[in-house]
């Protein structure tokens, strides 16, 4: 069974009692089983892991994209919350390590801040998926299937 990796940045441990007019009332634990049970329901297994550490977050970004290249994962979920606005070097491990990427915000940074509407991770990202609450973490996983598909044709 190929694997899907969910990747949360800093302060996504905060879910549920960080700004819950923003971000809602889900615990990480709650995208997390969201996410196994989107997986399950699609077929894949899902990792999920969370670091307040840049460094951290982009080993995981190359050893997603080892995985990938012998075909054992399909590509990551990332929310990589502030560092979406700026992390080049999460930009560069994303490039490097050529792995599929669906950038993921649960609330639409577009609608926020001024500095929340720059991603840096967006050049890198096979995809997007803005604004749709933790529900859309199952949407990204979706994506991804639809894109490992894709590459199959």
């Amino acid at each position: 069974m190929k694997t899907v990796l969910v990747l949360n940045g800093p302060n996504l441990n905060l879910l549920g009692t960080r700004e819950p007019a923003i971000y809602g009332s889900d615990t990480l634990a709650d995208v997390e089983k969201l996410c196994r049970d989107e997986g399950a329901r699609l077929g894949f297994a899902v990792d999920c892991r969370q670091s307040n550490h840049e460094g951290q977050l982009i080993d995981w970004i190359h050893e997603a994209g080892r995985e990938c290249a012998a075909g054992r994962m399909i590509g990551v979920v990332f929310n990589a919350g502030a560092y979406t606005h700026t992390s080049v070097a999460l930009h560069d491990a994303i490039k490097g390590a050529n792995v599929p990427v669906i950038e993921l915000h649960i609330s639409n940074v577009h609608a926020r801040e001024p500095f929340r509407h720059q991603s840096w991770l967006s050049p890198a990202a096979s995809g997007i998926i803005v604004g749709f609450g933790v529900q859309g973490y199952a949407l990204a996983i979706a994506g991804l299937k639809l894109l490992a598909e894709k590459s199959k044709t």
